[in-house]
């Protein structure tokens, strides 16, 4: 199975999220070729923003396709992949800027997603979908202190591509002493190890 990690953390490889993922992904990939993992990280090597340029070429039925160069890119790696993992964390209640601008170029219409009367229809296949989303505080739950617009967002955006199996793993509280992160990171590990294809790679905690 090809796999598609985005990570859009700034920790990177010190995220919380970030380790968990790669250790599940390690056992998924453990006998497979690399080349069937792609790891994007959105955090240490920033997206070119969407440009002047870009807003003309995909309002005009005229424009300069080369325009196209950075989405067509990110748009490709979905294709060829089977399974699709984001790390994140929920900034100022939704996700971070890094993340909004791999929708942004993934999100095209006539090419990811159609207008039609009734609303955007995706163009690409489903596929098992991942989102570890990393916050210090409480969005979910009893212990919830603030709203969460990062989950409705995201399934929405990748339901407009046509990505609607879409799984959420909550990693809450991580500014709150060890022992809480250490008990977040065992229940997302388990978690995740419940969710296909996981459950066949490895045995949960």
């Amino acid at each position: 199975m090809a796999t598609l990690f985005l990570n859009s953390s700034p920790h990177s490889a010190n995220s919380h999220g970030y380790r968990l993922a790669r250790e599940m992904l390690g056992a998924l990939h453990r006998d497979a070729d690399p080349a069937t993992l792609i790891v994007r990280d959105l955090a240490a090597e920033p997206l070119p923003q969407i440009s002047g340029d870009y807003a003309r070429a995909i309002t005009s039925r005229d424009g300069d396709t080369s325009q196209f160069a950075w989405s067509e890119k990110l748009i490709a790696e979905l294709e060829q992949t089977d399974l699709l993992v984001i790390n994140t964390p929920m900034h100022n209640f939704t996700v971070p800027a890094t993340l909004k601008l791999w929708i942004d170029h993934v999100l095209r219409i006539h090419r990811t997603f159609a207008a039609t009367p009734e609303g955007k229809v995706g163009l690409l296949k489903d596929r098992p979908t991942i989102v570890i989303v990393g916050s210090g505080g409480f969005h979910a739950g009893e212990s919830a202190k603030q709203p969460d617009f990062l989950t409705p967002y995201l399934r929405y955006a990748l339901g407009s591509v046509g990505i609607h199996n879409v799984s959420f793993v909550l990693l809450q509280g991580l500014v709150m002493g060890d022992d809480m992160v250490a008990r977040m990171v065992d229940n997302a590990r388990a978690s995740i190890a419940a969710l296909a294809p996981f459950n066949t790679a490895v045995e949960p905690a």
